[in-house]
């Protein structure tokens, strides 16, 4: 039944074109698949040329999108036939339908070991592109040694040695074992003088593998790649095929400059000296010119080589050399490669004297700021904060505020972020800095969050001459018609403390500036109400004499609020009624906050978390080391209610964001050991409250003894896990002092919470490794998967995971392996079982050695009780009877939370059905 040219597979692709819509084109599908299953039932009819035909077939479907859950095996059976039409098909239709994990794949690795040292070169390429392919450990383990043999045979082909070179990448990355360090360094130098540049390119993406592994055995590959460069640059001896454009080779040539970056410094002073000429030949060569193509291919090898002159810290001549190019990209037509321009401009601030170089070019830099292309104007945001110092931050910071009013919304939150930050390290006196703010607050207050408003109280409450300034400042922003309701909260959080200073002012009498606050009353939300509300008691508090018109005028509003139905607000009214009775005594009760203490600025902490590119990150290290103004420093007077002495705050110190809940620690048996962020931090037990403006805006927030504490009150998840040690809800439990140099990216306790309700997500991550989780809960067992990612270009070693369960639980993790390979995942699977209901939390103690760092954490897994809870469903007609029939008491059990914004009721339903409850709608209670 031989036909010429497969005329029923191009009859089948006919008729799928031939379709009118999807529905009949899985109609013919469909007809196809059944076809080609019952004809595979009986394979031993079919001829070696049908069944070629039929896995043709699937492979047509599968690129199609449909899944094709059969006639593996027939495919790879394919590969042992003995001629090539048929292998070439299996080889082909493997590759595409299995992965290297399938079972499949194990029967066929004598076949391809025997291709592999055969004396068919045609056959060893389909078999090294299969491996190279979906090759998995296994292969690594079976083929590497004849693989290594193929890529060193000086009497192959250069078509089958650089398949050789790749297959044995792919084998390098899944089993780093293969390749013996010691043997192998000489033998990757003799591949590096190979004249075919085909090898040559493959050679060198498997020596930028093992360099970025340890590039310490690879040393005396370093001349040779330096020697393949200059022969690239001088155009010596490159074929006509290698040469794009005019160009030789620009692939070998960035994975060359790629594979120097790997070693620290370059010691031999005639190769240093020939990588300089080469790299100078390559800025002075490349230029911008209207073919597209060209044009790619020739920025690709000059951002590269931007890359390595950075990496060498070359000399400041050669650097201006980069700027200038880099600054001539930034003012072309073309937007690639302006965006280009900009990116490689934030990674050389990282270099030593490049800044100053760059400050040439800021009027251009501004100007790109008002690009069409969003993401040239990012790069540009990035690039001003990243060269901004103390020299050009008052220019910079209001170009910024200057753009604020036109700039796209996805961009404000970023843009007023970055503002803030440098405003704060940068500000050449302390008016400047409150002036920046509050115009931030005015032209984007819908993107400020609350550590920028809080950061600005912190200051004025912390520099005593800073606060009439401030308060007058305030009043006037207040007096416009339309004002933000985050600059009220500032406002009348300044104007409470401080508008007594400012009473000898025409326009700023007590009644002047209750009345002030109290037009924008109406306008707010009940978030704002309870900060007016203890501005009032302030400007009362301050009246002398007192002015029983103003009086009368709070206390109404107070009794107004008594019978407010947020409890907080409630709160507030009442107990500022009852204290505003005690006369003389309120003076001392309402006295004026205290100092902050020193922290580091939760603004740079946020810039530090975010999720950033490398571009992005270049900047963000560069301000946490440039120096800042001294303008942000505290005076040295004594505080109020009789605190002690305050710390000096700093210009990255933090101003902490008020919790809606303050606690106190239950937990430790030590009095001065307070938990924060998973580690042990000691503490002095007589100083202020660690939330003073917290204390302020948090419910039941009387300015009483700074000492003093409010009763806790737990969160959902808190109350989950159980036991008073949730009450911080770290994810990390602090079973010992923990002093590591490295720190969580993220907030870890937000991480373990959101695991709570949710199967699947990050549990830790740092700048070197991230952990997730994916779980599956089946009654009382359930399997979860630990996915520990390398994020680095070396490997982790001394990786050790170490169960610490509760009596309740069963846990058995896989083994973890020792090192975990760069830019690698490993997989561990952890299966556990619930032997009885518990709060108890199972630990994961986790720890590992990156360079000299080592780190050690312990996460809390969250295999929390309501992961084995199975919802089911009652009719309304078994409810009840399975009520009655349950023991008690008590039956119903009932508390009220405060601090916890209203929950709609569907919101609420889906907040139940992620603890695994069932909402039964529609039952009423017959005992009503």
């Amino acid at each position: 039944m031989a036909m010429h040219g497969m005329r029923g597979l191009s009859v089948f692709i006919s008729d799928i074109r031939n379709c009118q819509n999807k529905e009949q084109e899985r109609q013919r599908i469909d007809k196809e698949l059944g076809n080609v299953r019952n004809r595979f039932k009986n394979e031993k009819g079919l001829s070696p040329y049908e069944k070629k035909k039929y896995v043709w077939k699937m492979l047509y479907i599968y690129m199609l999108g449909y899944d094709v859950d059969f006639g593996h095996m027939e495919a790879v059976s394919l590969i042992s036939a003995p001629k090539y039409p048929e292998k070439q098909v299996g080889y082909i239709v493997t590759s595409c339908l299995l992965n290297e994990n399938h079972d499949f794949l194990r029967l066929a690795i004598n076949t391809v070991r025997n291709d592999i040292i055969g004396r068919n070169e045609t056959f060893q390429c389909l078999a090294l592109t299969m491996v190279g392919n979906i090759g998995g450990r296994e292969f690594a383990e079976s083929l590497a040694p004849d693989v290594q043999k193929l890529l060193l045979s000086s009497s192959c082909r250069p078509l089958v040695r650089k398949k050789a070179a790749l297959c044995l990448l792919r084998l390098y990355r899944k089993n780093p074992d293969v390749v013996n360090v010691d043997g192998w360094a000489d033998r990757m130098a003799q591949l590096l003088d190979e004249r075919d540049l085909g090898v040559l390119t493959s050679s060198m993406s498997l020596l930028v593998a093992l360099v970025s592994n340890n590039h310490e055995a690879y040393w005396s590959c370093l001349p040779k790649c330096v020697k393949t460069l200059e022969r690239l640059a001088r155009n010596q001896d490159i074929p006509q095929e290698y040469t794009y454009y005019g160009i030789p080779s620009p692939w070998l040539q960035v994975k060359t400059m790629r594979a120097l970056q790997y070693f620290p410094t370059i010691e031999d002073p005639y190769t240093r000296r020939t990588l300089f000429e080469v790299l100078q030949r390559i800025l002075m060569g490349t230029d911008v010119v209207k073919n597209v193509n060209k044009n790619n291919a020739s920025h690709a090898v000059l951002f590269e080589a931007l890359a390595l002159v950075m990496h060498l810290d070359a000399e400041k001549e050669m650097m201006s050399q980069c700027v200038a190019l880099l600054g001539k990209f930034i003012a072309v037509r073309e937007p690639n490669i302006r965006y280009l321009g900009l990116e490689n401009m934030t990674r050389m601030l990282m270099v030593t004297d490049a800044q100053e170089i760059i400050k040439r070019h800021q009027a251009q830099i501004i100007t790109s700021l008002k690009d069409p292309d969003i993401s040239i104007r990012r790069r540009a945001l990035d690039l001003l904060y990243g060269m901004c110092d103390v020299t050009n931050a008052k220019d910079i910071v209001e170009e910024l505020l200057q753009y604020l009013s036109s700039a796209d919304f996805t961009m404000r939150e970023e843009l007023s972020l970055k503002a803030a930050i440098l405003a704060e390290k940068f500000a050449p006196d302390l008016s400047w800095y409150v002036d920046v703010i509050l115009q931030l607050i005015d032209k984007a207050g819908d993107f400020i969050s609350d550590d920028i408003w809080f950061r600005v109280v912190q200051f004025v409450t912390n520099n005593d001459d800073l606060q009439p300034y401030a308060a007058a400042k305030v009043k006037e922003y207040l007096e416009k018609p339309a004002v933000h309701e985050t600059m009220v909260k500032v406002s009348a959080y300044i104007l409470g403390e401080y508008s007594h200073l400012l009473a000898r002012r025409p326009g700023c009498s007590p009644k002047e500036i209750f009345g002030i606050l109290h037009e924008k009353l109406p306008t707010v939300s009940t978030t704002t109400i309870p900060i007016l509300l203890s501005a009032y008691a302030k400007i009362l508090m301050h009246t002398q004499p007192p002015d029983q018109e103003l009086q009368s005028q709070i206390w109404a509003i107070f009794n107004k609020y008594e019978s407010c139905i947020d409890a907080e607000i409630q709160q507030r009214a009442v107990e500022y009624f009852a204290l505003c009775q005690k006369g003389a005594a309120l003076m001392d009760i309402l006295a004026e906050m205290p100092k902050f203490p020193e922290r580091k600025s939760s603004l740079i902490k946020r810039a530090e978390y975010s999720e950033a590119d490398t571009a992005e990150q270049s900047a963000i290290k560069l301000r946490a080391q440039q120096q800042p103004s001294n303008a942000l420093v505290v005076t040295d007077q004594p505080p109020a209610n009789g605190a002690t002495s305050p710390v000096p705050v700093g210009p990255l110190s933090l101003a902490m964001v008020p919790s809606m809940i303050t606690t106190e620690d239950h937990t430790s048996t030590d009095p001065a050991l307070s938990q924060q962020n998973g580690s042990l931090t000691k503490v002095d037990p007589q100083h202020p409250s660690a939330d003073l403006l917290g204390d302020l805006l948090g419910p039941l927030a009387i300015e009483g003894p700074p000492g003093a504490t409010v009763q806790s009150e737990y969160n959902a998840v808190s109350r989950l896990e159980g036991g008073p040690d949730a009450v911080d809800g770290s994810a990390i439990v602090p079973v010992e002092e923990q002093r590591n140099t490295v720190q969580p990216i993220g907030n870890i306790a937000e991480r373990f919470h959101a695991l709570c309700l949710k199967d699947s997500g990050v549990l830790y991550e740092d700048p070197y490794i991230q952990i997730g989780i994916k779980a599956e809960w089946r009654a009382h067992h359930g399997r979860l998967v630990l996915f520990l990612g390398n994020k680095n270009t070396a490997p982790l070693v001394s990786v050790q995971a170490l169960m610490l369960p509760p009596a309740h639980l069963k846990m058995e993790l896989s083994l973890v392996p020792d090192t975990i390979p760069p830019r690698a995942q490993v997989q561990c699977p952890l299966e556990v079982v619930n032997l009885r209901p518990s709060r108890d939390v199972a630990v994961l103690d986790f720890s590992y050695k990156f360079g000299t760092n080592m780190v050690n954490v312990k996460l809390r897994l969250p295999a929390v009780l309501n992961k084995f809870l199975q919802p089911i469903p009652v009719p309304a007609e078994e409810f009840f009877p399975q009520w009655r029939s349950l023991s008690g008491p008590p039956l119903k059990l009932q508390e009220v939370v405060r601090g916890v914004r209203p929950m709609p009721l569907p919101e609420m339903a889906n907040l139940l059905n992620s603890f695994r409850l069932m909402i039964c709608p529609g039952l009423v209670s017959p005992f009503i």
